[in-house]
């Protein structure tokens, strides 16, 4: 009869992060979509990285972590800034450009799919039965409210299929990055100091295709631009990254994902409070079962080898 261990992810020290990545994750659509409105994405996403990987800097220099990267190291972190923080975002912030920012979450959410499959050919991380009821679930109630999004979305079939597109090529981008940090590369080098110089490269990436893309440097010094800009970075990125990665190298990236179920039901959550989102009881019954999925697949015990 196979042993099983009991899940790391009922921890606090996997929830306590677990929940605040989420709690944040949930809130960035709405800044993301502000982001847009008169900057060109690129140009946006490049100064969140700059002040993410400053901010990771500082926090390497408080805990006295060293930047001793060899050319691996160095090899390793570009193709993280690469995927995670210039095609992720790119695709997210352009996709923003053409549906609503709670359909974006919504379909995202898809993010545990590539991440449980790369995890299984990757990894060798297998997904146990109570992890695939959980998952079914789940994306039984993220399938409801994507429907509930669309009925309501405003834009036509042609600019949805656009933007769901852009969402799904972002999702391959994380999740790429999501299985390259749960490998054993990952684990050879500090994680602060990598993400600082994975943001800073990246950023710099995103500069240069804005550059080729948009022209030169746009700023809108609006009060609300400037503080999403730093909300972004500090809170969206530079608190969020090193928790999340920690929670998924803890319980590997197919549980890991499971943020970004739960992270529209939050983004619809802050919509009601700001921008007078109706709940309908379609989108009650996805938020329920998104939920369900969650708690049904964290608490799943995992196979001993």
């Amino acid at each position: 009869m196979t042993e099983t261990t009991a899940p790391q992810s009922t921890r606090l020290a996997v929830l306590i992060p677990f929940s605040i990545v989420t709690l944040i994750w949930g809130s960035t659509w709405l800044v993301i979509r502000d982001q847009v409105s008169s900057v060109p994405p690129s140009w946006s996403v490049c100064y969140r990285f700059l002040v993410a990987g400053t901010g990771m800097v500082v926090l390497a220099l408080i805990r006295r972590e060293k930047f001793t990267l060899d050319a691996r190291g160095w090899r390793f972190a570009a193709l993280l800034g690469f995927t995670q923080f210039c095609l992720n975002f790119n695709f997210v912030y352009r996709a923003e450009e053409h549906i609503t920012s709670g359909i974006v979450a919504v379909v995202f959410a898809l993010l545990l799919v590539p991440n449980a499959v790369f995890a299984r050919a990757f990894l060798g991380q297998r997904m146990g039965r109570q992890l695939l009821i959980g998952s079914a679930v789940a994306m039984a109630g993220v399938a409801l409210l994507f429907l509930h999004e669309a009925r309501l979305s405003p834009r036509g079939p042609s600019e949805a299929m656009i933007g769901i597109g852009l969402t799904l090529a972002a999702i391959l981008s994380a999740s790429t990055a999501n299985v390259m940090q749960a490998g054993e590369t990952a684990k050879r080098y500090p994680m602060i100091p990598m993400l600082a110089v994975a943001m800073l490269l990246g950023a710099g990436i995103d500069g240069a295709i804005a550059l080729v893309l948009s022209g030169p440097p746009v700023i809108e010094w609006r009060p609300a631009y400037l503080g999403g800009v730093l909300y972004l970075g500090l809170l969206g990125s530079t608190l969020t990254f090193p928790l999340y990665f920690g929670v998924l190298r803890t319980i590997g990236p197919a549980k890991a994902a499971y943020s970004s179920v739960i992270v529209p039901v939050i983004a619809m959550l802050l919509s009601t409070l700001f921008e007078g989102y109706r709940w309908t009881g379609l989108a009650m019954a996805g938020a329920a079962l998104a939920g369900a999925g969650l708690v049904i697949a964290l608490t799943a015990r995992r196979p001993n080898r």
